[in-house]
């Protein structure tokens, strides 16, 4: 069997790593490690490993940024979440070919999406 190359580790911008690592385990109960003061990782308990570095910069769809899409089984449950932590919903709920999502900023401006059957 040949070796194929897989995704290992994303990495985004963040303004400020305290919110970040707060907003995170907050709605999706993920885990940080420090390394050092500008930044932190996340592990395999997210679904991949990565991390978020120190930046004034934002990750978005519409300046050409990758969209990582979550998966959530109760998109209303998963959006209160997002909004009690501080994220803010940029598109309402809506149907597409196999279920539903929306896309939400984090606090630092990050665009990410939820989606469900």
């Amino acid at each position: 069997m040949s070796y194929v190359p897989k995704i290992n580790y994303l990495e985004f911008p963040a303004r400020n790593l305290s919110t970040t690592k707060t907003f995170f385990s907050n709605v999706f109960d993920w885990q940080f490690t420090d390394y050092g003061d500008q930044y932190c990782a996340f592990d395999k308990a997210a679904g991949l490993d990565g991390g978020f570095y120190l930046s004034d910069q934002q990750a978005r769809a519409e300046t050409g940024s990758v969209l990582v899409v979550f998966y959530s089984k109760n998109l209303a449950e998963t959006q209160a979440k997002i909004e009690q932590a501080g994220g803010e919903i940029s598109q309402a709920v809506f149907e597409f070919p196999g279920g539903k999502r929306f896309h939400f900023l984090d606090p630092n401006g990050n665009e990410f999406a939820v989606w469900s059957e």
